[in-house]
């Protein structure tokens, strides 16, 4: 146990509770369990920021994880938009073009990482999110991007000296100058063994109500020979909405082939295109009604959580997470349940995995800081902080799920998890990102660990950070 964890105990242990409210909650001893009897707590590793880095990116977002060198362990794709520069730009002029893309490559060590800068500046301005899949059929994964501020851009691997060399990129012509991208995936819809590119169109970087009022397109991007060629792509425009946040593809009624759900923000509403005829790329608009708290789709995790064969959706409605159970039939209600929340604190991003290793499907979620992304300003516990947990599942999905909070900060976005066994101990680790909270911005790894006794929650990395924050007086 190191000094600082040891000071916290001896300080708590000898000042009664009430003195000074509850502890904060990284340094709260875990009571969350695994199916071993093991007591469950985390420790944060670091992969890259911008100390270590000493490259000054901020607002780490996007995440997302292939082998690109094909060495036989994956490495990790993170975007990084910039925030705190272009979010204090003067309404109606121009933001700077700012972000990073970066590549950490993986090793068999999950604390040795090689971290390059992949675009920066014009390229990745205000990068928001990625996509990997190998679109040109070389057998080597390239990477398309969303940058909020402008477009959609691909980056070609080289095959071969990718650490060093540089890829190739296009700007994908139809999407210059057309407004704002957030989200981006990359799926083989009409099966032709090479992906297309699914992303929406939010509209404006930050929407006004007249922005809301318009409608803009959630769209697949297909290519015919070079990709490298602006020329070669072509637009499908599958509806019109009001600031779209997502388009994502799966295979939602289970018929073979990937359908694409989209989210509309300023609807608060999700929208099922089923695939009819994937060969010419037609799908069938479907509106999902929901009975119960309804979501914008922004984040969604797809899994048939009830065992009856069908994918359902786990996604945030309000500050509260839900799952939306998928009907017998398509065009019936979708159900929602509650799963939990992090009040007053945002639903952002979230993952899921069996956590505790009793054989269902746990959910660890972030939450999105509200306060100053510069400094950690004057907030206090009952305000929107940043915040690490997880949902134990309760087996008998109609019992309450079982929140186990990790850490409650400042400052902290916590957009984006990965499940992985990243040390190969058997249990699942978490990689994610962190924004809002420069210079402690980056892409880290949460390490699960099972002791015999009770230990804090949370290990931070950092000797310092933003400070650990206890929960709110506000019943969550």
């Amino acid at each position: 146990m190191n000094t600082r964890i040891m000071l916290g105990l001896l300080i708590c242990s000898a000042i009664p509770e009430w003195l000074f409210g509850q502890s904060p909650v990284g340094d709260t001893l875990s009571e969350a369990r695994s199916i071993d009897g093991s007591y469950i707590s985390w420790k944060e590793h670091l992969i890259d920021d911008p100390v270590i880095s000493g490259v000054p990116f901020s607002g780490s977002d996007g995440l997302v994880m292939g082998d690109l060198d094909l060495d036989g362990v994956d490495d990790i794709v993170s975007v990084h938009e910039s925030d705190s520069s272009y979010d204090s730009t003067v309404p109606g002029e121009t933001p700077d073009a700012m972000g990073h893309v970066r590549i950490a490559f993986g090793s068999e060590d999950p604390d040795k990482w090689e971290n390059i800068t992949l675009g920066e500046g014009a390229d990745a301005s205000a990068a928001e999110d990625a996509a990997i899949a190998d679109v040109n059929g070389d057998g080597f994964p390239d990477i398309m991007v969303a940058a909020e501020l402008s477009h959609l851009i691909y980056f070609q691997n080289p095959g071969e000296n990718i650490r060093t060399q540089a890829w190739e990129r296009l700007i994908l012509p139809m999407t210059q100058g057309r407004g704002s991208y957030i989200r981006v995936f990359l799926a083989d819809l009409d099966g032709d063994g090479l992906p297309e590119t699914i992303a929406p169109n939010k509209g404006a970087q930050r929407p006004t109500v007249e922005d809301y009022r318009r409608s803009t397109a959630a769209s697949i991007y297909k290519f015919s020979g070079d990709p490298l060629l602006g020329s070669n792509w072509s637009e499908i425009e599958l509806g019109f909405f009001s600031n779209p946040r997502n388009s994502e593809p799966v295979d939602i009624d289970g018929d073979g082939d990937m359908d694409i759900i989209v989210g509309s923000n300023g609807e608060n509403r999700i929208i099922l295109f089923e695939n009819v005829d994937p060969k010419n790329l037609i799908f069938i608009e479907h509106a999902i009604g929901v009975y119960g708290p309804k979501t914008n789709g922004f984040n969604m995790e797809f899994l048939d959580l009830n065992g009856d064969g069908r994918l359902d959706i786990i996604g945030a409605a309000g500050r509260t997470l839900a799952w939306f159970e998928q009907p017998a039939e398509i065009d019936h209600a979708w159900i929602s349940r509650t799963i939990g929340s992090f009040d007053p604190d945002s639903m952002t991003g979230f993952e899921t995995d069996d956590i505790n290793g009793d054989g269902l499907i746990d959910i660890i979620a972030g939450s999105y800081s509200r306060g100053p992304r510069m400094g950690d300003g004057d907030v206090t516990a009952e305000d929107s902080l940043g915040r690490i947990g997880w949902f134990e599942n309760p087996g008998d999905l109609e019992r309450q799920w079982i929140r186990h909070d990790i850490s409650r900060r400042k400052r902290g976005m916590y957009d984006k998890f990965i499940a992985r066994d990243l040390d190969g101990d058997g249990d699942t680790d978490f990689i994610a990102t962190r924004g809002n909270s420069y210079p402690y911005d980056g892409v880290f790894w949460l390490e699960q660990l099972r002791t015999a006794t009770p230990q804090p929650a949370f290990e931070r990395a950092r000797e310092m950070d933003s400070p650990e924050m206890p929960l709110s007086n506000i019943k969550n």
